[in-house]
């Protein structure tokens, strides 16, 4: 098992990396110059010793100093100096650019992906997590990204450069360098196995607390009125801890990469240090060479001790960049059909044909469900709660399609419609409020345009939300939030009852529209639907049973199927189990 898991974080890994070169490859002309600025950083760094080292020659003893000779060798190490500083900060000016441009493609890709998710999938999946994805690990996966870019691109020429001024100078100090090197390789990667493993688990647990915070925050109010905060607290210590455990483990683990490998390039400096003593004992190597073999040592050795100091950025990154990019793969809906359609005129004929669904595999809602609606007619959904009663709404919008059978919009298949034309077709009000951040008048223009301020103001009067409006600071331009305590519960739906009053769509959808108004509201608006449902076909989800009493059909649901089908009256006469519902809402009045 262990084997098994090390192979999959192994390929994983790979895969990750491979798709972070794919997003990197869009930007060639940025690396390529930061490339050119790497190297012209490096062979202006490592001509430097050289010049050291000539200076040094220089200088063989007290009142034995060449100044004709080393004014212009100052002058050369300032201008190479001044190069070197230059040449760095244009290359690190490109790696913010590819970075943050990789970060952007990243972010975009990710939104635009959430965008045509199946509904399944953010059912299952915390918002605070697909946040945390986003925001959060992108973020440090730009982090480590930064500055892997730096030093990859400084330290690999780095240490090229070193080795090649190191042969041209003495080749066998050079082979000491050489031949212990690779221990350095040996426990950098030796530590980077055991860490990413570590890293994935931080980033996972880190996108579960985001979820629960985002969860709590949302439903406070819940939360106190039930008393629920020593639970929540609870929760979250226990996910607090794990992520302590997780980043503490994963810091621990890379941490050690720095020393471990500090001491293998301390080895290789001492190394040289020694041979070149001896060489330089003997005759065959100048002091002012020695000096300049000990700076290339040091600079051969340095990049490597760049590097796993970022090991811990890097494995960090990379585990953050695998959740990402999970996300971005995720199957997304079933696409639109090549030869879709996009109705013009929906006349409001609606066959369901032997419908079967289910959100989980082995437990069906919807069996083998058959109704047809005439264009005009008003259809009244009832029963228990999980009966199917949203879940039919869900398929005739759409969002979620069907597992057998067909549901057919004057005479066309939905799944041959384009979900935007099957979706403008239908005017739905729910029982939850759909309220986005902005003015009055943009949530009830929201989805359509070219509408005038009087259509507005008329729609808003037919469903009496015209009269709270006007009392407003700014009225129809007052500005409201998503979470807005501004405006009460019912005042939110009325908003959203007037945008459907403004859009006069083909159908109606209408899942306990009114469930948040007061009763005498509520009539006006009843008759105002009345008029508005007047030659169109219209779905009316109601636990209030007196209010959908002149529906022309009321489908009366159980358990996913259609147990009873008829008016109120026939229904009644039938004394089956609407009638049964229908009595137990009144048995008291």
């Amino acid at each position: 098992m262990a084997k098994q898991r090390k192979k999959e974080n192994k390929q994983s890994q790979k895969e990750t990396m491979l798709r972070v070169l794919r997003y990197i490859r869009r930007h060639a002309v940025l690396v390529a110059l930061s490339i050119i600025f790497a190297a012209i950083s490096v062979v202006t760094t490592l001509y430097l010793p050289i010049l050291t080292g000539k200076a040094i020659d220089e200088m063989v003893g007290a009142g034995c100093v060449n100044f004709a000779v080393l004014r212009p060798l100052l002058i050369q190490m300032l201008l190479f100096l001044g190069t070197t500083g230059l040449s760095q900060w244009m290359m690190n000016v490109c790696n913010n650019r590819i970075t943050y441009l990789v970060m952007q493609d990243i972010r975009r890709d990710a939104f635009e992906r959430i965008e045509i998710l199946p509904l399944g999938y953010l059912d299952v999946h915390p918002s605070g997590d697909i946040v945390s994805r986003v925001i959060a690990d992108v973020d440090q996966f730009a982090d480590g990204l930064l500055l892997g870019f730096t030093q990859a691109f400084t330290g690999g020429l780095t240490i090229l450069g070193t080795l090649l001024f190191m042969l041209r100078t003495n080749v066998w100090i050079t082979l000491v360098v050489v031949l212990v090197t690779p221990l350095s390789f040996f426990v950098a990667g030796f530590i980077a196995k055991k860490t990413y493993r570590m890293f994935q688990l931080q980033s996972e647990t880190r996108g579960e607390q985001t979820a629960l915070i985002d969860e709590m925050i949302g439903g406070q109010r819940v939360v106190q009125a039930y008393g629920h905060e020593e639970e929540a607290l609870e929760r979250f210590d226990e996910i607090n801890n794990r992520l302590q455990k997780y980043s503490l483990r994963a810091t621990f683990f890379s941490s050690t990469t720095n020393p471990a490998t500090r001491f293998v390039n301390n080895l290789v400096y001492a190394g040289v240090g020694i041979v070149g003593a001896l060489f330089a004992l003997t005759g065959r190597l100048s002091v002012g060479q020695l000096s300049c073999f000990l700076s290339y040592a040091n600079q051969y050795t340095k990049p490597f001790n760049e590097i796993s100091g970022v090991i811990t950025e890097l494995q960090n990154a990379i585990a953050c960049a695998a959740r990402v990019f999970a996300l971005i793969e995720e199957e997304p809906q079933v696409p639109e059909a090549e030869d879709a359609v996009t109705p013009e005129q929906v006349q409001g004929e609606v066959v369901i044909e032997d419908v079967t669904f289910s959100y989980v595999e082995d437990r069906p809602l919807i069996r083998h469900l058959n109704l047809h609606v005439k264009p005009g007619q008003r259809v009244a959904i009832v029963g228990p709660t999980g009966c199917g009663k949203t879940t039919l709404i869900n398929l005739l919008m759409r969002f979620y399609d069907v597992k057998e059978g067909r549901i057919l919009v004057d005479g066309v298949d939905i799944r041959q419609m384009t979900r935007g034309g099957l979706r403008t077709a239908f005017g739905m009000v729910l029982q939850e409020t759909w309220i986005r951040t902005g003015t009055i008048y943009e949530n009830i223009t929201l989805g359509k345009t070219n509408v005038t301020k009087e259509e507005v103001i008329a729609a808003a009067k037919a469903t009496h939300a015209h009269s709270f409006i006007r009392r407003l600071p700014q009225g129809y331009d007052t500005v409201i939030r998503e979470d807005s305590d501004h405006l009460s519960q019912g005042q939110k739906q009325l908003l959203c009852i007037t945008r459907i009053m403004l859009s006069k769509p083909s159908m109606l959808i209408l899942d306990e529209a009114t469930s948040s108004i007061d009763t005498r509201t509520e009539i006006r608006i009843q008759r105002a639907f009345a008029k508005l449902m007047e030659g169109r076909t219209s779905f009316i989800v109601a636990h209030r049973l007196s209010t959908i009493r002149n529906a022309d059909i009321i489908l009366v649901m159980k358990d996913g199927d259609i147990i009873e089908q008829g008016n109120h009256d026939s229904l009644m006469q039938a004394d089956g189990f609407y009638a049964k519902l229908y009595n137990s809402q009144y048995a008291s009045i």
